[in-house]
């Protein structure tokens, strides 16, 4: 299924880098934290605090090499099925932790104040 052109236009409003490596533009792809394959459903396809914009290779390596889903999984950026998407991200490149919000924004946290 296809992302709503709304929530694309959000979503690169919001992420304007690769949130591991910091590469910009036409290297950037959707990434849905939690898969519909690991337990995600449809109503998350287009769900914006779901969705976040990395770089096509980060997004190759966690979906094909367990020890980097393992980090991405360290950083927010995959979920498990029973997490929530409410779940902060680790933007490697600002160094810094967000809560990812159904508005379309991001909201800086302290991940010592954030309970997993």
């Amino acid at each position: 299924m296809a992302l709503k052109a709304q929530i694309l236009k959000q979503l690169r409003s919001r992420d304007d880098h690769c949130w591991h490596c910091g590469a910009t533009d036409d290297y950037l792809v959707p990434h849905h934290r939690i898969n519909r394959g690991s337990g995600g459903s449809k109503q998350r396809e287009n769900d914006i605090t779901n969705l976040m914009l990395i770089c096509a290779y980060w997004n190759g390596i966690i979906e094909a090499q367990a020890t980097q889903a393992m980090i991405a999984r360290s950083y927010g950026h995959k979920l498990r099925s029973w997490q929530e998407t409410t779940e902060p991200a680790y933007d490697a490149v600002e160094n810094k932790w967000y809560v990812l919000c159904p508005e379309g924004n991001k909201i800086e946290t302290n991940i010592d104040q954030t309970t997993f």
